[in-house]
């Protein structure tokens, strides 16, 4: 599984940079990873990779011209997504995170999440789940390249030279940083390895 999956080793450091894929409000989880495709399993391998290529695929068309995934690619070029209000509403699928994550995300910046998607990111330990009070779908274009600041607690668009505040991640960063909340229970001596 670690030859497609990044899960426990998503950043390096303090810092997470890269491509930024731009979301407005209320982008759903039949959005981020449409039921069809709920029949993949995330713990083979194969399927999770699979799994990845269609992140974001139900985005309609005619409101994102430039696709989170490139036709015929398994993985994104934006590993972080920037969005408006109620990312990740809907069903409380546990694949929405899972499928991003697998495409090659990192981190999802949001004004704010659906409750269950926000634990879901934690738990499986697929995404850093940043929130921030400002509106930063207004300050970053999809394909602007951003640098997230853990210790500041910042995002930059390094096109603009922005810097936006973010809340802290609190105790989801450690289980995060893990690779979820097995293995945080794992490691910090909750559960027996």
């Amino acid at each position: 599984m670690e030859e497609v999956s990044e899960v426990g080793r998503k950043r390096s450091g303090d810092e997470l940079s890269g491509r930024v894929f731009v979301c407005g409000d209320n982008i759903d989880t039949d959005q981020i990873i449409p039921a069809e495709y709920l029949t993949l399993v995330p713990s083979v391998p194969a399927e999770y990779e699979k799994l990845g290529s269609y992140a974001m695929v139900g985005l309609p068309d005619e409101l994102y011209q430039t696709r989170y995934i490139e036709k015929g690619q398994m993985r994104t070029q934006y590993p972080i997504i920037v969005a408006g209000e109620n990312f990740g509403c809907g069903s409380s699928r546990e694949h929405a995170p899972i499928a991003i994550g697998a495409a090659g995300g990192k981190a999802v910046v949001a004004q704010s999440y659906a409750r269950i998607f926000f634990r879901n990111c934690s738990a499986t330990g697929e995404l850093y789940p940043w929130e921030t009070d400002k509106r930063v779908v207004d300050h970053f274009k999809t394909g602007d390249e951003a640098t997230i600041r853990f210790d500041e607690q910042t995002i930059t668009n390094n096109r603009t030279g922005e810097v936006v505040p973010l809340r802290p991640l609190g105790d989801v960063l450690p289980v995060v940083d893990a690779g979820g909340i097995f293995e945080y229970a794992r490691r910090t001596g909750m559960i027996k390895s």
